[in-house]
């Protein structure tokens, strides 16, 4: 079932100051995040990740050392996922969907529980992201990105897909988190 927005999510819109020279924004100020999310979380690792058109990454999440994370696509245009595995959450089960991209300027937090994902829709996307804990390949979970309980409505069927992500479990048969 899909939802408009989770209420555990946030879409944050970085302030962008403009004049004849050009712009600045600020994209991360720790304060005004703290306040937003009402929830002190430590960043620990920035990744970005550069993909084609047509490319999936996802659904990944990590079981053990779960991680919330900071998006924003700073070239491109992403359609971005979020799959909520949190057993004794009212979502539980349910998926949003979001397009991010370097025009709208939006960022999404995603707090530890999600599995996530995103389709690139431009002809190549700068994807970054701030991560609360760190990468561990031994933990990393994948959910098929087409199961039909999820019934994610992709703009379209992805076209790349690593070999890892299409081994992906099912909803049904993959781990979930037992916290919200």
């Amino acid at each position: 079932m899909r939802k408009e927005i989770f209420s555990d999510i946030e879409i944050i819109e970085p302030k962008v100051f403009s004049d004849d020279r050009g712009n600045f924004s600020e994209n991360f100020n720790l304060l005004r995040f703290t306040k937003l999310i009402n929830i002190n979380y430590s960043f620990v690792q920035d990744n970005i990740s550069l993909s084609k058109k047509g490319v999936f990454r996802g659904l990944h999440y990590q079981l053990k050392k779960p991680q919330g994370k900071l998006l924003q696509v700073l070239s491109g245009e992403v359609f971005d996922v979020v799959v909520d595995l949190r057993r004794n959450s009212k979502t539980y089960g349910d998926w949003m969907g979001i397009i991010l991209s370097k025009e709208n300027g939006k960022q999404l937090w995603v707090p530890p529980g999600f599995a996530h994902g995103f389709l690139v829709l431009s002809d190549e996307a700068k994807f970054f992201y701030k991560v609360t804990d760190y990468w561990n390949k031994d933990d990393e979970k994948c959910i098929k990105w087409d199961d039909p309980v999820i019934g994610i409505d992709f703009p379209w069927k992805p076209i790349l897909i690593s070999e890892s992500d299409a081994q992906g479990k099912p909803f049904l048969e993959a781990e979930h988190f037992d916290f919200i």
